[in-house]
C-alpha cells in the first residue's frame, strides 16, 4: 500500500532533512524548490534572482559540525570544527547522494498556494498549486512541510531613519551584501548588532577607511572557541549543564556568564554592555570584534536619530561622514502560497511546540526549521520532521488546542530537543544506559549533546550511534592536529573515566530526584 504524498517547500538543510525523515517513515515527498539547487540560504550565488537571500562569500557556521550534523550522518572527521559554507555545501550534498534524496526534489517549482482540499475536516488533504517552466500544475497531498526558512524577507526600517531617503550615500540590506572589495577605502556604518552586522562589520574593517557599528541595545558577544580551545557549543551544551540550569537561580546563571564573557573584554569599556541580562537574549557571535575595536578599526556608536546628506547623527550628539550604511536589521517570515495567512504569522506564539498550527482540524500542517534555536538548525529541524511524519501517520497525537495554549514556551536548545524526542520516544533513558553501558551513559550526560542521541532507540534507531557518539571527541580533535607534537612523557592525569564517574554518579541521582518530582 502506497505511502501517504507529502509536500516538502524548499531543499534546504530543514527541507532535505523533512524528505529523508518522509522516506524513513514509508511516506511519499515531493519536494519543490524554487531555485535551481539545494541548499537554500547556504548556497553561495554572487547573484541572486527573486531576492533570495544566500551567505555572503567568507562565511562560517557559529555552531560546531558534531552539534550541527544530521542524526545519523556525521560530518568527515578532517572537516574543521566550524565550517565555511562551501564545507556545509558539500556535505549537503554528500547527504544527499547517500540517502538518494535528490530524484524527490522538482527544481526552478515555486509553490504559488497551498489551500484546505473541500473534505478537509475528513481527510486533512491540501489542494496544491505549483508553477514550473511556465505553467501551473494542480495537486493534491496529504500532509504539507513547510521548510521554507526564517530569513525571507529583509526588514528595512527605513521610517524609523529620518532623512535616509535625502542620503546620497549608498545603502543596502546585509543580504545584499557579498564581499568588501567594493567597499575599499569607503566609511561605512552598519546598523544592527546581530551576527550578520557584526560579521560585516569585521570584514569590511580589513578595507573600509572607518566602520561604524550602531547598536541601540547592546550584545553580549560569544567567542566560538571555548575553554581549552574546543568548540563553545561543545562545552555548555551538555546534558550536565542542562541540568545545572534547572536547579541554578536564573540571576546566578547569568552572573555567571556576564563575568566569564566580561573576564575576555569588558563589554562596558567597549561600549557593548547591553541593558538586558545574558539569558534574556540570543547573544552575538564576535572572535574578533574585541580586536578590531581596540586597534580602532571599528568605532561602536550608540542608535542613529537621523541622516544628512552626508552623515549620521548619533543619539549621543555625535555626528560621522559616511559614504555606505548598511542595514543588518534581520529578516521576518511569512508565507504568501498559504490561505488565511494572517492565522500563522505570530508563530513564536501560536504554534504548538513551533511546529503546527493548533486550531487545523487536521494535524496534516507542519513548519519545519521556523524556530531560531540557540543551538543549529539541522538536528533540531530534522527532530521536528521526524515528530511531523509520526504524526502524519497518525503514530502520534496532539492534545486539544486548548492544551496547548500551556504547552508552549521558550526554552533552551537541550530542552527543546528532549521536548521533542520524548513525543516519539527516542529520548536517551540515561538510567537504563548507565546500567548496561555506564561508558557511553557518561559520554552522553558530561559530554556535548550531540544529534546522534536521539538515534540510540525507539523509531528511525541507527546502529551508528553508539559509535557515533563515542567517537565524536575524536573528531573534534583530528582537524586541529595538523602538527604532530613529540613529546617526552605524557602528561599525568587522573583519568577521564574516573573524575566522569565521581561527577555523574551525584548528578545522576539529582536528575532521577528531579524528574520523578
Amino acid at each position: 500500500m502506497p505511502g501517504k504524498r507529502i509536500m516538502v517547500i524548499g531543499a534546504g538543510v530543514s527541507g532535505l532533512g523533512a524528505i529523508k525523515i518522509c522516506l524513513e517513515e514509508g511516506l511519499e515527498p515531493t519536494c519543490f524548490e524554487e531555485s535551481n539547487d539545494i541548499g537554500g540560504l547556504w548556497r553561495y550565488e554572487e547573484k541572486t534572482e527573486g531576492g533570495r537571500p544566500s551567505v555572503y562569500k567568507s562565511v562560517i557556521s557559529n555552531t560546531s559540525k558534531e552539534m550541527t550534523a544530521y542524526s545519523d550522518y556525521p560530518f568527515p572527521d578532517h572537516f574543521p570544527n566550524y565550517l565555511h559554507n562551501s564545507k556545509i555545501m558539500e556535505y549537503l550534498r554528500m547527504y544527499v547522494k547517500h540517502f538518494h534524496i535528490l530524484k524527490h526534489i522538482r527544481f526552478l517549482s515555486k509553490v504559488c498556494s497551498v489551500r484546505k482540499h473541500s473534505d478537509f475536516s475528513f481527510t486533512g488533504q491540501w489542494d496544491v498549486v505549483v508553477q514550473a517552466e511556465g505553467k501551473q500544475e494542480s495537486y493534491v497531498f496529504d500532509g504539507i512541510m513547510v521548510c521554507s526558512g526564517l530569513f525571507t524577507n529583509p526588514i528595512m526600517p527605513l521610517q524609523e531613519f529620518p532623512g535616509i531617503t535625502r542620503f546620497k550615500g549608498q545603502y543596502i540590506h546585509s543580504w545584499e551584501y557579498k564581499s568588501p572589495e567594493k567597499f575599499q577605502g569607503k566609511k561605512i556604518i552598519v546598523i544592527g548588532i546581530g551576527n550578520s552586522g557584526v560579521d560585516l562589520a569585521i570584514e569590511l574593517s580589513h578595507v573600509a577607511a572607518q566602520v561604524f557599528l550602531s547598536t541601540r541595545r547592546g550584545a553580549w558577544i560569544w567567542n566560538r572557541v571555548w575553554d581549552n580551545g574546543m568548540p563553545l557549543d561543545t562545552v555548555l551544551f551538555t546534558r550536565f549543564n542542562s541540568l545545572l540550569n534547572k536547579i541554578c537561580p536564573a540571576f546566578l546563571t547569568n552572573r555567571w556568564a556576564e563575568n566569564k564573557l566580561n573576564a575576555h573584554f569588558n563589554h562596558d569599556i567597549y561600549g557593548l554592555l547591553p541593558q538586558h541580562r545574558f539569558l534574556s537574549h540570543q547573544a552575538t557571535f564576535g572572535d574578533d570584534l574585541p580586536n578590531r575595536i581596540i586597534s580602532g578599526r571599528v568605532l561602536m556608536k550608540p542608535n542613529v536619530t537621523k541622516f544628512t546628506e552626508t552623515s549620521a547623527i548619533f543619539e549621543d550628539g555625535t555626528e560621522e561622514n559616511v559614504d555606505v550604511v548598511i542595514f543588518a536589521t534581520g529578516y521576518t517570515y511569512s508565507f504568501p502560497f498559504l490561505e488565511n495567512n494572517s492565522t500563522v504569522l505570530d508563530i513564536q506564539h501560536s504554534m504548538y511546540k513551533f511546529v503546527f498550527p493548533p486550531a487545523l482540524e487536521k494535524p496534516t500542517l507542519a513548519f519545519i526549521g521556523i524556530l531560531q534555536p540557540v543551538g543549529a538548525t539541522i538536528p533540531t529541524s530534522e527532530l521536528q520532521s521526524r515528530w511531523a511524519a509520526r504524526v502524519f501517520k497518525g503514530l502520534n497525537k496532539l492534545p486539544s488546542v486548548n492544551e496547548t495554549c500551556f504547552l508552549m514556551k521558550v526554552i533552551q536548545y537541550v530542552d527543546y530537543m528532549d521536548e521533542i524526542a520524548s513525543e516519539i520516544a527516542v529520548k536517551p533513558n540515561l538510567f537504563s544506559l548507565f546500567l548496561w553501558d555506564p561508558k557511553l551513559a557518561l559520554e552522553i550526560f558530561l559530554g556535548p549533546c550531540t544529534p546522534y542521541q536521539y538515534r540510540l532507540q525507539g523509531p528511525g534507531k541507527w546502529a551508528g550511534a553508539r559509535e557515533a557518539i563515542l567517537t565524536q571527541r575524536e573528531r573534534i580533535i583530528k582537524p586541529l592536529r595538523t602538527r604532530t607534537l613529540i613529546r617526552d612523557q605524557a602528561p599525568c592525569s587522573v583519568p577521564f573515566w574516573l573524575k566522569s564517574i565521581c561527577v555523574a554518579l551525584p548528578l545522576f541521582v539529582l536528575t532521577f530526584i528531579i524528574n520523578k518530582g
